[in-house]
């Protein structure tokens, strides 16, 4: 199981929207972040959440170009979360290892470039077709439905496009991702499983600090650690492949624990 670490150059993200924007302290951050078992720097720099701001693409690249060489002169894997076209063309341009698209990659003009490429494509499954995140009402009953439909649709599209099955890893959503009931995410979690047998492709989780674990604990994004934990620590126990998450070091901890526990004791 791999882990990426969330690094937010942005004025709004949900939990830690500002803190990374100057370049010196996002590049101190990713340094700390791989030090405490990051094995991909998962790198935004625009929010996504139903409450931010549109961000042009001429300052998503701006944001990324003052911090992505100096992140590969370190040698350090780099993932490139950006929905953009123009930023993604830009990503693929500087050979980051992955390209991470809320809207798994809903721009065809792109694929004849990402064919070309050997880059990663997490491609994610989100209710809304484009944009950032809208709280939309989805009932439980359709969430698992809306989700394979969508992964049979695209990933059919990719491979037509000469895209290789080998590159894909799936992401189911979370959060207002998949609805405005907190139960979207609770299902999706139950049923890891399932979307790997059905696909044979791995799957990446990112639930840190999301919504629907503070509606259940009551806790802000900054006291959602635990709750974060746990859901990881469930994701990567019932098959997760890679798990996004803002605290790296927590999570491989916790694993190494759940591993040293497993070990036949007798």
């Amino acid at each position: 199981m791999k882990i990426l670490g969330i690094l937010n150059v942005t004025t709004d993200s949900f939990s830690d929207g500002g803190k990374y924007l100057a370049a010196d302290t996002a590049l101190a951050h990713a340094e700390a972040m791989a030090r405490d078992g990051a094995d991909i720097i998962d790198i935004g720099a625009a929010s996504s959440n139903p409450d931010s701001k549109a961000v042009s693409a001429e300052t998503e690249i701006a944001r990324l170009a003052a911090i992505v060489p100096a992140l590969r002169e370190k040698n350090l894997p780099l993932s490139v979360d950006s929905f953009s076209t123009p930023v993604q063309r830009w990503a693929l341009a500087q050979g980051v290892a992955y390209l991470n698209d809320i809207h798994g990659f809903a721009d065809p003009d792109l694929y004849p470039e990402l064919a070309k490429s050997d880059c990663q494509l997490i491609v994610m499954h989100m209710v809304q077709g484009r944009g950032v995140a809208v709280r939309t009402t989805v009932p439980p009953s359709e969430i698992r439905g809306r989700v394979t439909a969508f992964f049979d649709a695209r990933i059919a599209a990719l491979e037509n496009a000469g895209i290789a099955r080998t590159r894909l890893i799936l992401d189911p959503g979370m959060g207002q991702f998949v609805g405005a009931d907190p139960e979207n995410s609770w299902i999706l979690l139950r049923h890891i499983s399932d979307l790997k047998a059905r696909y044979g492709l791995p799957v990446l989780i990112s639930v840190s600090r999301k919504g629907f674990l503070r509606k259940l604990t009551g806790r802000p994004p900054a006291e959602a650690g635990a709750a974060s934990l746990a859901a990881e620590l469930f994701a990567e126990a019932n098959g997760a492949d890679y798990i996004r998450t803002h605290a790296p070091a927590s999570l491989r901890d916790g694993i190494k624990v759940l591993k040293e526990i497993g070990k036949d004791w007798r």
